[in-house]
């Protein structure tokens, strides 16, 4: 699993209809962390958990603290993108990540297990077209992989 994990005061999501009626808010949180979440073939379950668990934990909001520190809010988005290979052409391939029928699964375990460590999670909606606003707090990115 790889995740995009960045501190922000405030994220949204909002998916993109079909047709050409507005964008609808599916997900949304003042401070906290926004994840992009990208699944490859040999991610499980126990990964998903073991990844929520350091994010929820990992210190990177203002002094020091954690998600779980301040009860902060997590946006999760997933990202298949993150498995993007570009090193050759200028055409990315996508077979590192994980087809939509695996990767939803294990996204949806991942945000379950955020929200049995205590976590407020919003999400995205898998594999639909969606729009992200947020803003950069520091600007603080992280890249995880596990």
């Amino acid at each position: 699993m790889r995740a995009v994990v960045q501190r922000v005061t405030r994220a949204r999501v909002e998916v993109v209809s079909a047709g050409s009626g507005p964008a609808e808010v599916v997900g949304e949180i003042g401070a906290g962390l926004m994840v992009l979440l990208g699944v490859t073939h040999d991610d499980t379950a126990e990964t998903a958990g073991r990844l929520a668990a350091k994010i929820w934990n990992l210190r990177i909001l203002r002094d020091e603290q954690s998600a779980a520190d301040v009860g902060a809010g997590v946006l999760v988005v997933s990202q298949f993108t993150l498995y993007g290979d570009a090193r050759k052409g200028r055409r990315p391939t996508w077979t590192a990540a994980a087809p939509g029928p695996v990767a939803e699964p294990i996204y949806d375990e991942f945000c379950r297990s955020l929200r049995a460590l205590g976590a407020d999670v919003a999400e995205g909606v898998f594999g639909a077209d969606m729009a992200v606003t947020l803003t950069n707090d520091g600007p603080t990115t992280v890249l995880l992989e596990m």
